[in-house]
């Protein structure tokens, strides 16, 4: 039986600080976990990842950004997550610090927005790929570089690989 394929953003929001905003979330998928914002490209009107970013940001701590404001830091392709969907995913990162007070709210019904000191990302319950390869990547590539990666879900241990990767200095 074929996997559905599904296309999101995830969206990387620091303070002044260096702080990182994630969401403690209540709802699949992923119940439990700490996640960055984002959420799924609305495919049947042909939106774009940068508006899909624009948009989960707008909704989910109710900011409004423009275009300049984002930066996309890499891409993912996950294959066979938990077994049950394909993934490709879009990953922002917001350019200018977001002040504590300009998020709307902290708390909705998709969980609960925490503000979290970089180093302590690793040691939340985040999903094993968050862990192994989106968050390294991210933190490696913050502040303008960019990077692709595969992740393979299909055995235990997940394997993946960076097909490509620029960083901001190297250029």
């Amino acid at each position: 039986m074929p996997l559905p394929y599904k296309i999101a953003v995830l969206c990387y929001v620091y303070d002044s600080a260096g702080n990182v905003l994630l969401l403690h979330r209540r709802r699949m998928p992923n119940a439990g976990f700490y996640s960055p914002i984002g959420g799924k490209l609305h495919i049947d009107e042909g939106e774009s990842p940068h508006d899909c970013a624009l948009r989960e940001i707008r909704e989910e701590i109710g900011i409004e950004l423009t275009h300049e404001d984002v930066h996309l830091t890499g891409i993912i392709s996950e294959c066979a997550y938990e077994g049950e969907t394909h993934w490709l995913m879009f990953l922002f990162e917001v350019l200018r610090p977001v002040g504590h007070g300009e998020l709307k709210w902290t708390d909705f019904e998709e969980g609960a927005l925490e503000w979290i000191p970089i180093g302590k990302v690793e040691h939340l319950k985040i999903p094993e790929t968050d862990r192994l390869v989106m968050w390294p990547l991210v933190r490696q590539h913050r502040g303008g570089g960019f990077f692709m990666a595969q992740i393979d879900c299909r055995r235990k241990p997940i394997t993946w690989r960076v097909v490509e990767s620029s960083n901001a200095e190297s250029g």
